[in-house]
């Protein structure tokens, strides 16, 4: 049963996982200021740069996983981003222990969507993507 499914459940995990990304990398663009002062607020060097980046990763990942083109590179730039920005954006572990379990949420969270991306790193696209095609 499984077997018949890999292809539609794989568009649709690449799907949810673009739909994480898009969102978060468009808005940056449009609140690019505020992106740059929650970066500066972090302590990060060059907060403007890193806001350049993360819109990047994530506007160009997601664009590649809901084309299935270039999967795998941008399945493992999107888990290699989103780890940095969890361990510097979601540190609950440095945070008053009142105001922690939303950051551990959101942390745990992410960790979770880092190992979406390397599943999906290890075994591409799927059937159903330009990756496939393009093999073809």
């Amino acid at each position: 049963m499984f077997n018949a499914l890999q292809n539609p459940l794989s568009l649709a995990g690449r799907l949810l996982l673009a739909l994480l990304f898009l969102p978060a990398g468009i808005s940056k663009i449009g609140g690019f200021a505020g992106t740059v002062g929650y970066i500066g607020s972090k302590g990060l060097p060059m907060p403007e740069l890193g806001a350049v980046i993360a819109i990047v990763v994530e506007v160009l990942g997601a664009l590649a996983l809901i084309a299935g083109f270039g999967t795998r590179i941008a399945a493992l730039a999107l888990a290699v981003f989103t780890l940095v920005a969890t361990v510097f954006f979601h540190n609950y572990w440095g945070m008053p222990a009142e105001m922690q379990m939303v950051q551990k949420l959101m942390f745990f969270k992410n960790i979770g969507v880092v190992g979406g991306l390397l599943v999906l790193a290890a075994h591409g696209a799927g059937a159903w993507s330009l990756d496939a095609r393009r093999k073809a």
